[in-house]
């Protein structure tokens, strides 16, 4: 048997909110890097 226990809730409540962080963070990285001309426009849908 495994000692292991699923993630409670508060865990996982947790971890889907640092995923939506990063997802954030990341797209607002990503519209900075288009509008300062650094990635061209043509290549971002």
């Amino acid at each position: 048997m495994s000692d292991e226990h699923p993630p409670t809730v508060g865990e996982h409540t947790r971890a889907a909110i640092n995923e939506d962080w990063a997802a954030t963070i990341v797209g607002l990285v990503l519209l900075v890097l288009v509008i300062t001309g650094v990635i061209p426009t043509g290549l971002v849908p």
